[in-house]
């Protein structure tokens, strides 16, 4: 396996959010050694990773619960995005409730935002419900919009 651009959303081991001093996505590298303890490199170029990168999370805010003013990105709903060698894209994302009367739409609205992003090759969209969401996953953005800020 190549390496790989690791968007996460952090929380702790009981799943509550984490305090984000940046709200920029952590970079996580994963090297894997061949044959003769040689680190493979990503594929992508480090330009086209960052632009790939801001083009996903701006189509992952075009996405809206259409029960909150907010959308996917800021109120915390995608937990993981990992953009792979070959360019597609793997996003583990939740609901606010499992019982969401979206809940069968919204991975489809996901992955059609972020198919349209230029260079991205496949979209999987995978709904997990490990840690549950929380409001304190959302950003002060969602938090605003909502009026509990």
């Amino acid at each position: 396996m190549c390496s790989r651009r690791r968007l996460t959303r952090r929380a702790n081991s009981s799943g509550e959010a984490m305090e984000e001093t940046n709200r920029k996505p952590e970079l996580n590298q994963a090297e894997s050694v061949g044959e003769g303890n040689a680190v493979q490199s990503s594929a992508i170029p480090p330009d086209e990773l960052a632009r790939l990168t801001d083009d996903i999370i701006s189509a992952l805010k075009t996405v809206y619960d259409p029960e909150i003013p907010a959308d996917i990105y800021e109120l915390g709903l995608v937990y993981r995005i990992d953009i792979e060698d070959d360019r597609s894209v793997k996003i583990d994302m939740t609901l606010t409730a499992p019982g969401c009367p979206v809940a069968g739409e919204m991975p489809g609205w996901v992955e059609n935002a972020v198919r349209s992003v230029e260079g991205v090759s496949d979209v999987e969209v995978n709904m997990v419900f490990d840690p549950p969401w929380t409001p304190d996953r959302m950003s002060e953005e969602a938090q605003v919009a909502l009026g509990w800020y």
